[in-house]
C-alpha cells in the first residue's frame, strides 16, 4: 500500500490561501478581492448528494444571518461549473458554490487527502469549514465536520444569533 504524505492542515492564525476560481454562473471570484468583509469558506464532495445538499440547504437558509452580521459564504467542490449551477437551480441554493475541478485550492487548504469512508482509507475531499478574518487571516480552521447540524454548530461557535 501505497501512503501519502498529508496535506498541511491550517490553523488560526495562518494566511489564507489566495485563489481565483469560477463560481456557478461562470464569474470569477478571488478570495484576496473579498478583503475588508469576513469569509465563511466551506468544501464539500460533490454537489447534488444528500450531506453536501443538506449543508448547502442550511447555508442558505442562514445567508442573510450571515450576511448582516458581514459574512459571505463560499461553498467549493471539484464540480464543474455547469453541475453547480444545476444544483443550484435544483435546491434553490442562494450562495455562491465555487468548481476546483483539479483540486488545486481543495489540496493547498488541507481538504483534499486521506481520509476514512465506509472503514477504507480513500483520497477524496475533506469536509472541512474556515472563517477567513477581513484581513484575510484563518480565524477558525475546522476538518472532517459534519454536513447535519454544522452550519448551526458554526454560528454557536462564532457567536452568531440565530
Amino acid at each position: 500500500m501505497t501512503t501519502t504524505t498529508p496535506a498541511p492542515r491550517l490553523v488560526p492564525g495562518d494566511q489564507a490561501p489566495d485563489f481565483t476560481l469560477t463560481d456557478d454562473t461562470g464569474a470569477q471570484v478571488t478570495l484576496s478581492a473579498l478583503r475588508g468583509r469576513k469569509v465563511v469558506v466551506y468544501f464539500y464532495p460533490a454537489a447534488l448528494t444528500p450531506g453536501c445538499t443538506k449543508q448547502a440547504c442550511d447555508f442558505t437558509a442562514t445567508q442573510d444571518a450571515f450576511r448582516t452580521e458581514g459574512y459571505e459564504v463560499l461553498g467549493i467542490s471539484p464540480d464543474k461549473p455547469e453541475k453547480l449551477a444545476k444544483f443550484r437551480d435544483e435546491e434553490a441554493l442562494g450562495i455562491r458554490l465555487l468548481s476546483d475541478p483539479d483540486r488545486s485550492v481543495l489540496t493547498a487548504w488541507g481538504a483534499f487527502g486521506e481520509k476514512k469512508m465506509y472503514g477504507k482509507v480513500v483520497q477524496g475531499v475533506i469536509r472541512s469549514t474556515f472563517v477567513v478574518d477581513e484581513q484575510g487571516a484563518i480565524e477558525v480552521a475546522q476538518y472532517n465536520v459534519k454536513a447535519t447540524g454544522h452550519v448551526a454548530k458554526l454560528r454557536r461557535d462564532l457567536g452568531l444569533s440565530d
